[in-house]
């Protein structure tokens, strides 16, 4: 199985108030293509602070973060926001939409950001909108929408740019119960067809839904076991 992404005793200092703040003490794991894993803890073990870096959006203090086969954890912001683009897929709690964008247009934003938005990628986005259950609200906009429906949105725009992995945080946290299980189903079929699936999450049963789960404590891993419900 091809390699997706390993972090080697990735660590993340912080000084707050003249006091450094140890967040992250030396992790390590690798997450392989095609992998569903969840990573909890709870607050204050870094959990946070480990999503952050792999999603390119913060660097360690010291550790590798190999990413496709290349080192990104020295990275600087440009190059980081380059490899943010192009190879990782983001799910965020609360949606993150573009209010003023219609359903397609909000799954076209990553490529349009890269400069890579032709009539092929245009179709493939009307392609994605449909995989998730959406095709016929393609030119309803968020507002319009209910909160699965925007989540399946984001989780089609994480698509877009055919990422890496996926990168959800919290992605049920603004659901009611019916409607995460939709949205976890969506999750598991995307898996089923081979997308490498990295969520952060706090919530047990939503983490039994993964094949594995990667579990946080002060800062160091406390467990790494494949979850036999997932």
């Amino acid at each position: 199985m091809k390699l997706a992404l390993h972090v080697e005793k990735l660590r993340k200092d912080y000084v707050l108030k003249g006091e450094t703040v140890h967040a992250l003490r030396g992790v390590t794991f690798e997450v392989q293509t095609g992998e569903y894993i969840a990573i909890m803890g709870p607050s204050g073990s870094g959990k946070s602070t480990l999503l952050n870096l792999l999603g390119c959006l913060d660097r360690p203090t010291a550790g590798s973060y190999v990413l496709g086969g290349r080192n990104v954890a020295q990275l600087d912001d440009n190059q980081l926001s380059d490899v943010r683009a192009a190879n990782i897929g983001f799910v965020f709690q609360s949606y993150n939409l573009i209010p003023q964008l219609t359903v397609v247009e909000n799954i076209e934003v990553p490529l349009y950001y890269q400069g890579r938005l032709d009539a092929a990628n245009r179709r493939r986005c009307r392609e994605l909108a449909r995989m998730v259950g959406l095709a016929d609200r393609l030119n309803h906009r968020p507002t319009e929408l209910s909160g699965g429906q925007q989540q399946r949105v984001a989780i089609a725009r994480s698509l877009a740019n055919d990422p890496y992995f996926i990168l959800a945080d919290e992605p049920t946290g603004n659901l009611d119960t019916a409607t995460s299980v939709e949205v976890l189903d969506l999750f598991q079929k995307l898996n089923a067809r081979g997308k490498t699936i990295v969520l952060v999450t706090h919530e047990n049963d939503v983490a039994a839904r993964c094949k594995r789960v990667l579990r946080l404590r002060d800062g160091l891993v406390e467990s790494d076991e494949l979850n036999r419900r997932g």
